[in-house]
């Protein structure tokens, strides 16, 4: 019990603040992310610091301004869905995370936002989607499983369960879970195009997760970013509150040092790492 006792004691003392933007289109009831909001728990126990979630609407995140919503975040988490709605502001979360180095953390439909929004602005892409979105998409970046195309009765068809993964070795994912095979949890239809696939990498976007055969893109890393890594599966099924999931540890541990080397380089910075919170040097949360 010894274990239980100590996070216990970890969890009943004050520690810094950390805010991080969840961007969902279901963020209106809490419980339909609550496996990914436990698991950034349990990453935030590991570090010593409190996860305060920022619950942002997605369909709302369209119509805004992204500076407006997400300039106060340490990191941001895009998890899974189904549908066209909300897409866009997904999107937009995911610019904004590449463009102003802030960690990210895509899941299942996390990773697919993250590749259309890399095929749309780094590489140029015109028409790039999914298309699940967009059938008729000019440059369908994320598509079927091959497997899928010819499925007329959906129902439980999805990949689903239990599947190995084969890690890049000198990835930070292969870093994060220190062994070159993982087995993760998978619920999707849609996947990585690999006709894209050699394209992406020499724009600089890493695969550094595939399935055994090589046939499936399970992770991928941006180059020259701070962390941000997006998966096909999805992490937080397997994240324990004495055992946080390796990229969920990660992740946090990476929004931590970003904030503080912020702070270290701006003296001007609007925020402080304080035991209770970031803190405008107002005083005001």
């Amino acid at each position: 019990m010894q274990e239980w006792h100590d996070l216990v004691a970890k969890i009943k003392h004050a520690r810094p603040e950390l805010t991080i933007g969840l961007v969902g289109k279901y963020v209106e009831l809490h419980d339909a992310y609550l496996s990914v909001a436990e698991s950034l728990n349990h990453a935030g126990w590991f570090h010593d610091v409190d996860v305060r979630i920022k619950w942002i609407n997605s369909e709302a995140l369209e119509k805004m301004a992204e500076v407006e919503v997400l300039e106060d975040v340490a990191g941001i988490v895009v998890p899974g869905g189904f549908g066209h709605r909300g897409i866009e502001g997904k999107i937009k979360a995911v610019s904004f995370a590449r463009r102003k180095q802030i960690p990210y953390l895509g899941l299942c439909l996390g990773m697919q936002v993250a590749v259309i929004e890399f095929a749309r602005n780094v590489m140029g892409l015109n028409g790039a989607n999914s298309s699940e979105f967009d059938p008729q998409a000019a440059n369908p970046v994320i598509d079927l499983m091959p497997t899928q195309r010819h499925l007329s009765d959906k129902g439980g068809t999805m990949r689903l369960g239990n599947w190995v993964c084969c890690l890049t070795p000198g990835t930070r994912t292969y870093q994060a879970y220190g062994e070159p095979i993982v087995f993760e949890r998978h619920r999707h239809r849609y996947e990585f195009n690999n006709e894209y696939r050699k394209r992406m990498e020499t724009h600089g976007l890493i695969i550094s997760g595939r399935s055994a055969d090589n046939s499936l893109v399970e992770i991928i890393e941006l180059t020259n970013h701070p962390w941000f890594v997006a998966t096909q599966f999805h992490p937080e099924f397997k994240s324990r509150p004495t055992r946080p999931h390796p990229l969920f540890r990660d992740f946090i541990g990476a929004c931590v040092c970003n904030v503080q080397q912020r702070n270290a380089a701006d003296t001007s910075v609007a925020y402080e790492f304080t035991p209770n919170s970031f803190l405008q040097k107002t005083g005001e949360k």
